[in-house]
Formats: structure tokens, sequence, C-alpha cells
């Protein structure tokens, strides 16, 4: 069987993916992941072909216009704000976006002529390719798909089905006919819009080399244990954003260096617990840190969750999915994006809480808040048994070989 994946923007993405592409690899089939090229190194270590014909991804590239009135519209509240950019990138991902791919990727498809399509969960031009060529095509997991309307998707859609000499539908869920991958189970579904289709278990270990480094190892641990990580999204959308050619967003997206400041003041305030903090590899300013804090760019995340008490995280919807997996209660500071939706149903099932004071303060306080309810430590325990109740990845082979025929 010769499977498609198509992956875009942040490494995210690209590594929610890997254990389905590394099951269907090891099943002997052969995996072609068509990608930006800041992400070709996600799959650089694994028995897959990569071509990078899509042009790296810019957020509201396709969309300057539109995003220009939204600047302009001061009468809209930050949530109002959000929710009319959601419309706004929806029509965007279904037309000039989903046009741009479908030219990088069609000639791909039409050279590799796969069984299966796997798709980002932004791209529409798959769902295209797979109604022109009679392909099978599912999303894989990712925040973008789970926020995203398909009755705003369906319109565009529509119009680039008129060029390609493909009827017009009705149903918004023809972008999903075979349904959609998910690594929770539906009672913890994340999905604002998507039914849920097919799910499995979430893996720990995504990077096949990861170990905790020995300082790490001998944290003390008569005191909670608090992680906190900002991401690898915000940065790279920070720098995106602050290129000449980039559009002007109708929200200021936050700095990753204050963002970063206010979490690490946080941590100094927590000095009932031992706090470490990943940057990413932004620069942190830690003369005169407590010794209770401890900063370091990069730690193998979904292990370290196995062992501490509080994940203070931006809401990823990767490191949302280890949380669940991990039964780690969460302190949600979300920065764009799905993040606040994310943030909105950990709170909503109890999970955690939404930092909406992004004030030092205010981060300390939710983390003691949340530290303190032994409720919350419950649901999280609660969430992994349902995590663990779910077909490991390796059964999708089996799945995915009967959908594709």
């Amino acid at each position: 069987m010769r499977i498609l994946v198509t992956t875009l923007g942040s490494p995210s993405h690209g590594r929610a993916q890997l254990p389905l592409v590394r099951a269907l690899a090891a099943a002997g089939h052969e995996v072609l992941v068509a990608t930006i090229p800041a992400l070709a190194t996600v799959f650089e270590h694994d028995d897959v072909r990569v071509t990078t014909c899509m042009a790296d991804f810019v957020p509201g590239a396709h969309a300057a216009a539109e995003l220009k009135e939204l600047v302009e519209r001061p009468d809209l509240d930050d949530e109002q704000q959000r929710a009319e950019l959601l419309r706004v990138m929806s029509r965007t991902l279904s037309g000039p976006m989903a046009q741009e791919i479908l030219d990088s990727v069609l000639p791909v498809a039409r050279e590799f002529r796969p069984d299966l399509i796997l798709r980002d969960g932004m791209d529409m031009s798959s769902v295209l390719i797979g109604e022109l060529h009679g392909i099978p095509q599912l999303p894989t997991p990712s925040g973008a798909s789970n926020c995203f309307d398909p009755g705003e998707i369906l319109p565009g859609l529509n119009v680039l089905r008129e060029t390609l000499g493909l009827p017009a539908l009705d149903d918004p869920l023809s972008i999903i006919p075979r349904g959609r991958i998910d690594y929770v189970p539906p009672a913890l579904s994340f999905s604002q819009h998507l039914p849920a289709s097919w799910s499995y278990r979430q893996t720990v270990g995504v990077d096949r080399a990861s170990v905790l480094p020995q300082w790490v190892v001998d944290l003390p641990t008569e005191r909670p244990l608090v992680f906190a990580a900002i991401g690898t999204a915000l940065p790279m959308v920070h720098k995106q954003l602050n290129d000449e050619d980039a559009p002007e967003m109708p929200f200021r997206m936050p700095e990753p260096a204050d963002t970063l400041r206010s979490i690490i003041q946080a941590a100094a305030q927590l000095d009932e617990c031992t706090v470490v903090v990943a940057t990413s590899g932004i620069p942190a300013d830690t003369d005169g840190l407590p010794l209770h804090v401890r900063v370091t760019d990069r730690l193998p995340q979904p292990i370290l969750l196995e062992a501490v008490d509080l994940f203070l995280t931006h809401g990823g919807f990767n490191s949302v999915r280890e949380s669940l997996r991990t039964a780690t209660p969460m302190a949600v500071l979300p920065q764009f994006g799905d993040q606040y939706s994310n943030a909105e149903r950990v709170q909503e099932l109890g999970l955690g809480r939404w930092i909406t004071d992004p004030t030092a303060d205010g981060i300390a306080t939710v983390c003691r808040e949340v530290l303190a309810d032994p409720g919350i430590g419950a649901v999280a325990r609660s969430a992994r048994l349902a995590m663990l109740g779910l077909p490991e990845v390796e059964s999708a082979v089996a799945d995915l070989e009967k959908i594709a025929g």
C-alpha cells in the first residue's frame, strides 16, 4: 500500500503523525511525506520518503485584505476577534491556501499514485485530490482540525470543485467521508464540529532516543514538581509574522520573551515547589533565580510528564494529549489559535484551569489552585484510564488497509 502524508504548520503537526507513519512503514507500506522545508527534519530519521513540495506556511499570508478589515474593527472584543479570525482562516483554508497546496501536491499524488492519503488538518486540497482520483483520505490529529467549522469550509471547496470538474456537495462533513483519526476517546474529544471516528492510544515516546538528563533525575521529590513549557509554535509563528511581508494581524501576537519572563517570574514565586522551565531556545534572564527553579532549553516532554504534579502549558493539542496520557493536571496559558479553545475545554473537563491573567501573579495563583485541588488529579487519572482503553496506534494499520481496500 502507498500512503501519501501531508504536513504543514508547526513541527507538532508532524510529530502527531509520526506514530502512524512509523506503524505503516514497519508493516511494509510505502510512505511519502509531502511537507514544507521547515518540517522535513521531523521525518529525517524514519523509513519514509520526504518531498518538500509545499511553500513554507505563513499565517494569514492568503488573507491579508480580510485581516486588514479585522484590524480596523475596534468594536470587537478579544473573543469576538478570535471568532472572526477563525472564520477568515476557514475561508482561506478552503480557498486560496487550498488552491496553492493543490498546485503543489496534486502532481506529487499523480506520480506517486497513493492508495490512501493521511492529511494535515489544515490541508483541504487533499479532500479534493481524494475526490478527483477516488483515493480515501483522513485528517490526522491537530489542533487546527479541532477548531474549523466544516460549514465554513464547504463553500470554498465547492468553488474549487467546480474548477476541477467535480460536483458540488451539500454535506459539510463531506471533508471526512471516511472519518478522522484522533488520539483521545470520544468522551474527551477536543473537536468542536467533527464527530469521533478512529481513536488510538496516544504514544508517550515519539522521539526514540529521548532520555531525561541526570540533573532532572536527581531533582528533589519531597515537594511538588512543576514543569513549564512555552512550546515550539509561538516562537516560530512570531518569527514568521515579524517578516516585513507578513500581513498585520487583528490582535497582538504575544512576544515569546515576554511570556517566558512571566512564566519564570511565576516559577520564582512557587517556592513550595520545584519548577523546571523549558524555553524552546528563547533567551531568558536567569540571574538571581531561586534554587527551586531550573531553566533549560528543551526536555523530552512526554517522558517528564509521567513524573510531574503540574504542567504549566501553552495548551497546544500535542501537549494536551500528552498530559491526558500521563494523568498530568494542567494550568493552561494560551497564546494564540486553537490554544484558547483547548484551555476552555481543559477547564470544562475538569483536567485543569485556564489562566486568564497572564501576569506572573496570575500564573502563580492558578498553579497553586490546581495543585491544591485533589479533584483535578482524580479527573486526570480517570482520563488516563480512558486513554489507556484505546487500541494501540499499530492497530490503525489494519483499519487503514481496510479503508484503502
